[in-house]
């Protein structure tokens, strides 16, 4: 996601210069890069440093913790949330606060602070979510009750190693395909980039366990023009109206989960930043200048700001370390990027790659994203493969369904 951001901005005509806090290997090429500790306050004061003329913040955490905050102590524009409104991802619970009060659909939720009430509440086949960030990975489906009580277990074990007690939704479980909708916003106006559809489990035919994404398709061949304007009217405008009555209006990116039920969209999940993988399909499309509906969503003035697209078909497929989404394996030299050549219509960018004794070697979970435009789906996914059948990483994960139904 940050490298996509990153390859955009570089190609920017009005970028003089782009710095990547702590960036890796891929960012490296086409930025400089500056390492920092991970907390927010580290964050703000190794981009206080730089005098930077707009800030854009890629992960979630360090929005939590107030980096977006922090730099609006010293003036400086954020592309990225406050604290308080950054809740709409860092909190479940307050998640859906806000949409009983702006009327978003969502899937009914009880919210526990005990598991052993939480247990006694399900019924049947349900969704159980701890409540606060979890990579993308605190969200158990389960098809019936006793699932649903071993993942209330489970993620009330996880949930107690943080630094806060553990809370617990116990959700009603929507059926239907799903789909991700991300809109700039500074925190009135509404600017809906491309929509997508990412696939979270691990495995192929959506088996295994749940991850922060495997792949993307950018746009789903069911994501009409109607179905968006849905979406814009009934879930994203809502929410951002109620965060600004609250009294904390989002700017940056704001990420809708939904679920295509028979009754309509309804919400997942929020995030608030651009999605991974989904960014990835999304940026390879966008073919207007991203720097200056970035900086007028950190300052104000996004309404009027218009987005070209390529009206191709892109497809992000992800490469995981050995191990992922549980303990991934590092250290394992990764080749053959040399192989695939890179253009304006594919790219492949890194997210846990690190450089050792001059070799690329693998440093997380998921490691790099290869992404391909095409005229439809069949031809997006086959460039993309074919791409990423190049590179090799010893233990490497990877889906070989990726927008296969798009087809």
């Amino acid at each position: 996601m940050v490298r996509a951001l990153l390859h955009g901005a570089a190609r920017s005509g009005e970028a003089r210069e782009v710095v990547a806090i702590p960036g890796n290997a891929g960012i490296a090429e086409e930025a400089r890069c500056v390492p920092a500790a991970g907390s927010a306050e580290a964050l703000a004061a190794a981009a206080l440093w730089e005098k930077p003329d707009l800030v854009v913040v890629g992960p979630e955490a360090p929005l939590a913790e107030g980096l977006a905050d922090r730099l609006a102590q010293e003036g400086v524009p954020c592309f990225g949330p406050t604290a308080a409104a950054a809740r709409i991802e860092a909190s479940k619970a307050f998640a859906k606060d806000v949409m009983a009060r702006a009327a978003v659909p969502t899937a009914q939720a009880a919210v526990f602070d005990d598991p052993e009430k939480a247990k006694a509440y399900v019924r049947g086949a349900c969704v159980v979510k701890l409540d606060g960030l979890a990579a993308g990975k605190g969200v158990v489906v389960c098809d019936d009750a006793a699932g649903a009580r071993r993942a209330i277990d489970e993620l009330w074990m996880a949930g107690s190693q943080g630094p806060t007690p553990p809370r617990l939704l116990v959700e009603e479980r929507l059926e239907g395909p799903e789909l991700s909708v991300i809109a700039l916003t500074d925190g009135s106006a509404v600017l809906p980039l491309a929509p997508a559809r990412d696939h979270k489990r691990l495995e192929d035919g959506d088996r295994g366990p749940n991850t922060g994404g495997m792949g993307a398709v950018s746009p789903p061949r069911d994501a009409t023009k109607t179905l968006l304007a849905e979406v814009v009217r009934t879930v994203l405008e809502p929410t951002v109206r109620e965060l600004a009555a609250r009294g904390t209006p989002f700017r940056g990116a704001l990420y809708a989960g939904l679920i295509l039920t028979a009754q309509g969209p309804r919400v997942l999940e929020f995030n608030c930043r651009l999605g991974d993988p989904e960014a990835q399909a999304i940026l390879l499309r966008l073919r207007s200048d991203p720097l200056p509906p970035l900086l007028a969503s950190a300052q104000g003035g996004l309404a009027g700001q218009e987005l070209s697209r390529d009206p191709r078909t892109s497809v992000a497929v992800v490469i995981a370390a050995s191990g992922y989404p549980g303990k991934a394996r590092a250290g394992d030299e990764v080749t053959g990027l040399k192989k695939v050549r890179q253009s304006d219509d594919l790219w492949v960018l890194h997210a846990g790659t690190k450089v050792k004794d001059r070799k690329l070697v693998t440093a997380g979970g998921r490691l790099l994203t290869v992404a391909a435009l095409g005229e439809g789906a069949a031809e997006a996914r086959a460039r993309a493969y074919q791409a990423a059948g190049r590179i090799r990483i010893e233990g490497a994960q990877m889906r070989r369904d990726i927008a296969a139904g798009e087809a």
